[in-house]
């Protein structure tokens, strides 16, 4: 069963000319960027805190309102990475979060993924620098979530904007 496991994600990862593992220098400047779109989230949901029982709350020190910011954070990310695999950061950068097997994330695996990145990142970013030693190229929360970021080629680019195209002009392409 493991090597079963291990033997879609192996065949995933390595999808032949549509896309590629993501790099760590990539990958640095997709969370750059979606730091930008996640720091005014929670000034959103900071300003509607306002109005709920979070008022005189510190993020950090109380429990409930730390809860409530990560969870804003998270339902960001998990309904990008639910619906197209991207994240606005991503999206300019040509990444996608697809699942082992090779199709959108289940919300388990959003969770997980959300969860152990943290863990990455705490240890001097260990679970980040991971990538650079890895044979797939994946972090420890890649690797813990069945899930990982690839990077689209050109043809693989062009071939997503046609379809987008039809679909936003009604038409299959006939």
């Amino acid at each position: 069963m493991q090597q079963e496991q291990s033997t879609r994600h192996t065949e995933a990862t390595h999808a032949p000319e549509l896309h590629r593992p993501c790099g760590l220098g990539r990958l640095l400047l997709v969370m750059l960027y979606d730091a930008v779109i996640v720091f005014a989230i929670l000034m959103i949901a900071g300003a509607f805190a306002l109005h709920l029982p979070f008022s005189n709350q510190t993020a950090g020190k109380d429990f409930a309102y730390t809860t409530y910011l990560l969870s804003a954070w998270f339902l960001y990310l998990a309904w990008c990475w639910r619906n197209g695999g991207m994240t606005l950061g991503m999206m300019a950068w040509k990444i996608q979060l697809i699942s082992a097997r090779g199709g959108q994330p289940a919300w388990w695996q959003c969770g997980l993924r959300f969860g152990t990145a943290w863990l990455s990142a705490i240890v001097v970013g260990m679970g980040y620098w991971w990538k650079l030693f890895d044979r797939h190229k994946l972090s420890w929360h890649d690797h813990l979530s069945q899930t990982h970021l690839v990077c689209f080629t050109s043809a693989s680019s062009r071939a997503r904007s046609d379809s987008t195209s039809q679909e936003i002009n009604g038409s299959d392409g006939q």
